[in-house]
């Protein structure tokens, strides 16, 4: 079967952030598609939709069993079920291993740029937040492993890895993976490793995404693995993630914290999720070709008519990390929606000022519109 990806679906007046927070604006901010779900998706959605009852639901054996098959093919790890923990989302898993893992006067760290809840939970935990900036070498980006040494304290607890990193577009190696699971040991630090976007790589046999699920058993101890069928198949409204604890210790922290504080998963988001993780591959190798062309029209697209920007062709995801600091303006996301009424993702929320994110994770005719009010809003 062959998905059409240039279907173009109204998306504003439905109550989807992306396009209601800033109705005036033409968005390419918030990291969700605008492509229809998978077909196999809308129709677990509609089965259970007919049950018409919506009682307070649990994880039924069958997304368990996908959840533990997918681990098994795509993850290569047998990982017993009592390890998962299920989540209404990523974005509080984040929130609940800071406050789970760090306490009173103690810190958590990360790399910047950064999807930017990583750089706000520690609020909610009311510790401190360390940040060290990814470095650009030999035409990639990577660790600044002596900046970490230098950041490093006894009061850190919690290292935050973002890998495929969102918003920079690299899929760590093992080596990069393993070596930072060396510095949380030697440091005593967990690691957290979000994951959401492992399934949204480009070249597999270039890249391949190097799980913290797959460190040597003395590392994977001290880790928490975030994953989510959720950007892939294009459901994050539907709220759904899951933590993989290995260490009974950790799971028990990571549990205890919770309390009664994050609400309950919703009986559509099992459902759906079940269906990505069993039946979506088919569309998600196409939504791959299609975002790999949309990738390569972007990177072009700059590359030759955008002379005050520069862009790297990201390894993974459908966010495009780009840098604006030539154009000699205060704030360039500020700039495109006064002089092209677009809605970016403003680098300084990543905590880095002077860059944007754009979503290409849309059908090709309306990014090329994007990027050419981009184009036009420079002269």
């Amino acid at each position: 079967m062959k998905y059409d990806f240039d279907q173009a679906i109204v998306r504003r007046g439905t109550g989807c952030i992306k396009y209601d927070r800033r109705p005036e604006l033409d968005p390419f901010w918030v990291a969700d598609m605008d492509f229809a779900s998978a077909p196999e998706i809308l129709a677990a959605l509609q089965r259970r939709v007919a049950h018409g009852v919506f009682g307070y639901p649990q994880a039924h054996d069958g997304l368990n069993q996908a959840v533990l098959e997918y681990l098994r093919t795509r993850r290569g790890v047998e990982v017993p079920l009592e390890q998962l923990v299920h989540m209404g989302g990523l974005v509080p898993a984040l929130s609940l291993a800071a406050r789970a893992f760090c306490g009173p006067g103690e810190a958590l760290l990360t790399c910047t740029p950064v999807y930017p809840p990583f750089l706000n939970v520690h609020h909610d935990a009311r510790v401190d937040l360390v940040t060290v900036d990814h470095l650009f070498e030999e035409g990639r980006w990577g660790f600044d492993w002596a900046a970490l040494e230098r950041a490093v304290t006894r009061q850190t607890r919690v290292f935050l890895l973002c890998n495929p990193q969102n918003p920079l577009g690299r899929v760590f190696s093992r080596d990069e993976v393993t070596r930072l699971a060396a510095f949380c040991e030697t440091h005593d630090l967990v690691l957290v490793s979000d994951e959401i976007h492992c399934d949204l790589i480009f070249d597999e046999a270039a890249t391949p995404h190097f799980s913290a699920l797959n460190l040597p058993p003395a590392l994977a101890r001290r880790a928490v693995t975030l994953l989510s069928p959720s950007k892939t198949w294009n459901i994050a409204g539907l709220g759904y993630a899951y933590a993989v604890i290995p260490d009974d210790s950790l799971r028990r922290r990571f549990a205890a914290a919770r309390g009664h504080t994050l609400a309950e998963i919703n009986a559509l988001a099992y459902h759906a999720a079940e269906a990505a993780l069993r039946h979506g591959e088919p569309w998600r190798q196409q939504l791959l070709a299609y975002l790999i062309g949309n990738r390569d029209r972007l990177v072009d697209f700059i590359r030759s008519e955008c002379p005050d920007l520069t862009v790297m062709a990201g390894e993974a995801t459908y966010l495009a990390w780009i840098d604006a600091r030539q154009m000699g303006v205060p704030n360039p996301a500020e700039h495109f929606e006064t002089r092209a009424g677009l809605f970016l993702s403003d680098g300084k929320f990543f905590g880095w000022p002077g860059w944007i994110r754009f979503n290409f994770g849309c059908p090709r005719a309306r990014m090329l519109e994007g990027l050419a009010k981009i184009r036009n809003a420079l002269g």
